[in-house]
């Protein structure tokens, strides 16, 4: 690879991470939108609540296809590195969540209750923790 393909191609990945984290931000903002809205914003008027989460799908849409274009413009290295963190991902929310909500069928956490941010974040960490350590394996 030249150098003027490793700028460009750095450049490429550059503008699809910022595309990536504007779709996220979008998205998220959606999702707070709707969770804190009707409380908040809209004493719980059904139509503006409809129309939150039609938005909210909407966002999460364009988010799904930003992460599309994002792995298209990766690199072989960088797509290898991708699918195997969510590979590791998946796996680990499988597997924790159904522990998780079982822990909680059967009493082991006593009044605590499961809710699915908590999964979220067992996602995002997974996915982060291994990307970092798939880049690290493969410099």
């Amino acid at each position: 690879m030249t150098n003027q393909s490793k700028s460009t191609y750095a450049q490429q990945e550059f503008k699809g991470n910022k595309n990536l984290a504007l779709y996220t931000t979008i998205w998220l903002i959606s999702t707070a939108l709707l969770a804190f809205g009707p409380k908040l914003i809209w004493d719980f008027s059904i139509a503006v609540t409809v129309v939150a989460i039609v938005l909210n799908i909407i966002a999460g849409g364009l988010l799904i296809l930003a992460n599309v274009k994002y792995v298209k413009c990766l690199d072989e290295l960088g797509r290898k590195v991708f699918l195997e963190s969510a590979t590791i991902t998946l796996g680990v929310l499988m597997v924790f969540g159904v522990a998780y909500e079982l822990i909680f069928v059967t009493g082991a956490i006593g009044e605590f209750e499961p809710r699915i941010s908590h999964l979220y974040f067992v996602m995002g960490i997974t996915f982060i923790v291994s990307t970092f350590l798939g880049h690290r394996k493969y410099r």
